[in-house]
C-alpha cells in the first residue's frame, strides 16, 4: 500500500485528508511518528509555512510527506488572521477563543462588508528535499453567530453564499467539494500519483 506522512497532529485535518485520499493510501500523521521534529511555523505566507513542515518531516520520516497551511482571510480585517488562524486569540487558543475573537474583531462589520476566503496550500516533499505546491481557495463570508455542528476551526462561521449554510452546517462529503483544503488536495493528486 501506498504511504504518506501528514505533516499535522490536527485530528480534524488528518481525517479530511483521510476520507479525500481514499483507502488506497495509507495516511499516518506527526502523532504516528517516533521522534516527531517540532515545527515552528514561522513563515510570513502559508506556502513557506506548508514548504517547511512538508521538507523537515519528509526527511525525517524518510519517505513523502504532506503538509498544509491554511487559515482565514477576512478582507475588512486586511487579510487577518492569515498565517495567525490556529493562534489568532494566542498561543495554543481554542477554536471557539478563536472564533470568539474573530466576532470581537468584525464587531459593527456590516454584512456585505464581512467578505473573507478560506486559502489552503499543500506542499509535497520527498526526502531528497524535492517540493511541489498547489493551492485552492473557497470564497465566503463571516456571519455574527456561529452554526452548526461539522468541521473544526472557524467552520462554524464560514458562511458559503451560494448554499446559504456554514462550513459547520455542510456534510464531509459537501465540504470537501467546496472547500478550499478540497480544492487544494484534487490539484495535488497529480504529484501525490507521481511520487507513490
Amino acid at each position: 500500500m501506498k504511504s504518506l506522512i501528514l505533516a499535522t497532529q490536527n485530528l480534524g485535518k488528518l481525517q479530511e485528508i483521510r476520507h479525500m485520499l481514499g483507502p488506497e493510501v495509507a495516511v499516518t500523521s506527526l502523532a504516528d511518528l517516533s521522534g516527531a521534529p517540532q515545527i515552528v511555523e514561522d513563515g510570513g505566507t502559508f506556502e513557506a509555512n506548508a514548504v517547511k513542515k512538508a521538507r523537515v518531516v519528509a526527511r525525517h520520516a524518510n519517505r513523502p510527506a504532506l503538509a498544509d497551511d491554511s487559515g482565514l482571510e477576512v478582507d475588512a480585517l486586511g487579510g487577518a488572521p492569515g498565517v495567525f488562524s490556529a493562534r489568532y486569540a494566542g498561543e495554543n487558543a481554542s477554536d471557539s477563543e478563536n472564533n470568539a475573537r474573530l466576532v470581537e474583531q468584525l464587531d459593527g462589520v456590516p454584512k456585505e462588508k464581512r467578505t473573507a476566503r478560506f486559502r489552503c496550500v499543500i506542499a509535497v516533499a520527498t526526502p531528497d528535499g524535492a517540493v511541489r505546491t498547489v493551492e485552492g481557495q473557497c470564497e465566503g463570508r463571516i456571519l455574527t453567530v456561529s452554526r452548526g455542528l461539522n468541521g473544526f476551526g472557524y467552520d462554524p462561521l464560514f458562511l458559503v453564499p451560494e448554499l446559504g449554510r456554514t462550513f459547520a452546517e455542510l456534510s464531509s462529503k459537501e465540504k470537501n467539494r467546496l472547500s478550499h483544503r478540497g480544492q487544494a488536495l484534487r490539484a495535488a493528486r497529480t504529484i501525490l500519483q507521481e511520487i507513490l
